[in-house]
């Protein structure tokens, strides 16, 4: 897969050209404790190495370069007892399938080699301040140098243009990737349905759901799960998850799983009790065919921004039938007063960052839709507490529905469509036995 993405993104370079994609690095948390290790997602399209620190080069038409080489931490013992075994050159070349591997520490005598060639350089600016330096320094070192036949590369290009346009379309070795990410999303959500009780705390859920994310091979969330109880899930991106869940309430469930570095990404509503109120019934009916109905216009041709206007027709009529405005659909639409209860957009790109690379618009225009294009589609209503605008039985209720959509040739395929969804199916889901994760008895006390 890999090997196949770095093929493709040397097609769109001239001879003469260069690529330099930096990896991640590690970050600090706190003191000397760091953060768990992610890598740079365009970087890990294109290397599919997963080691920190690492430099990715291509080269096309530079004399003494293959196509592709890559520069990695190197071998050594020592430090290989503290922190993992690491590739090594000879590992990158071995198991990644790269002509070329040097260690990091060749990376400027390298690159100053291979800038020296070059016409063009593919490089994204602003993401690495030690490459950035470096090329800055390199260029106006090559450009007092033009009696000597060196001369600096006549443009700098931003290669996102053409990598995250190939990122949007996903071939079907990524798409097998994505449907274990959503497998285990799916997972993580009916876990939860069937454990969810009264007097039960938001970050019980939450553990629960990492826990169920791991332990189905996941590395763990694809985003920090949002776990919101009640007059909570009007707050979009709440994820404090501290607060003890009612009788009554709804939970709001926003979590997906990470797997291969792709990304799930599902939204449940569900009663905390098991039932829903007839007042939860009447939104949730609402949002559910908001969705519905948006999912229907997912197809190749179909502009993105449809999807979008749609949602927003279903729910402005559901806001007359709910008694929350009394306009007509065409006012309500044109004027935006729904805003005040969907102020968000219905879908985004979804892929190795949860929100997707990739554009949305061509100039001024909605893109269409096309095969290989995964995207999620998620409305909602979000009637605060204090919001003396809606009925009474209605404040402090947020419902949002979310799934995640393959565009085929077609039409669409449901990745988390497993996930309980209908009032029916959702109930059921939450009087479901299902094992719960051994728990400590024992009292613990602090001394």
């Amino acid at each position: 897969m890999f090997t196949t993405h770095r093929r493709k993104f040397l097609d769109s370079m001239d001879d003469g050209d260069i690529a330099i994609f930096p990896g991640a690095s590690p970050a600090i948390r706190n003191h000397d404790v760091e953060y768990p290790f992610r890598q740079q997602a365009d970087y890990w399209y294109l290397s599919g190495h997963d080691e920190p620190d690492g430099v990715l080069l291509l080269a096309k038409g530079i004399e003494g370069f293959s196509e592709d080489g890559i520069f990695v931490l190197p071998k050594d013992p020592a430090q290989e007892t503290w922190t993992g075994i690491r590739l090594g050159p000879e590992g990158a070349k071995q198991e990644l399938g790269f002509s070329s591997a040097w260690n990091l520490d060749e990376l400027e005598t390298v690159l100053t080699e291979a800038l020296q060639q070059a016409r063009r350089v593919w490089y994204r600016l602003g993401e690495n301040q030690t490459i950035d330096s470096f090329l800055v320094k390199q260029l106006s070192s090559m450009r007092m140098k033009t009696r000597l036949g060196i001369h600096p590369p006549e443009a700098l290009l931003e290669p996102t243009h053409v990598l995250h346009e190939m990122r949007l379309h996903k071939s079907e070795a990524e798409v097998e990737v994505m449907r274990k990410a959503a497998a285990l999303s799916v997972e993580g959500h009916i876990m939860a349905m069937a454990q969810t009780s009264p007097g039960m705390g938001e970050w019980e859920l939450q553990a629960l759901c990492d826990y169920t994310f791991r332990r189905g091979g996941g590395s763990g969330w694809a985003y920090p799960a949002i776990v919101a109880g009640g007059a909570n899930a009007c707050i979009l991106h709440y994820n404090t998850n501290q607060e003890l869940l009612k009788d009554g309430d709804l939970l709001l469930l926003d979590a997906g799983a990470e797997y291969g570095c792709y990304a799930g990404d599902i939204t449940r509503t569900f009663p905390v009790n098991g039932k829903y109120t007839p007042a939860q019934r009447d939104v949730y009916e609402v949002v559910f065919a908001a969705q519905a109905a948006a999912i229907e216009k997912c197809r190749p041709g179909t502009i993105f921004g449809d999807i979008h206007a749609t949602a927003v027709a279903v729910l402005s009529e559901g806001l007359r039938t709910l008694g929350v405005l009394k306009q007509s659909v065409d006012e309500i639409v044109a004027e935006e007063l729904y805003r005040p209860w969907y102020m968000h957009q219905t879908s985004h790109w979804i892929g190795l960052d949860v929100h997707d690379a990739g554009r949305y618009r061509n100039g001024d225009n909605w893109r269409p839709l096309a095969a290989g294009m995964a995207l999620t589609v998620e409305p909602g209503l979000y009637f605060a507490s204090d919001d003396e605008r809606v009925p009474a039985p209605l404040r402090g209720m947020g419902i949002r529905i979310e799934d995640d959509i393959l565009i085929t040739p077609g039409g669409h395929e449901n990745l988390t469509l497993a996930a309980p969804k209908t009032i029916e199916d959702v109930e059921a889901a939450c009087s479901a036995e299902r094992a719960m994760p051994a728990t400590i008895d024992a009292e613990l006390m602090v001394k």
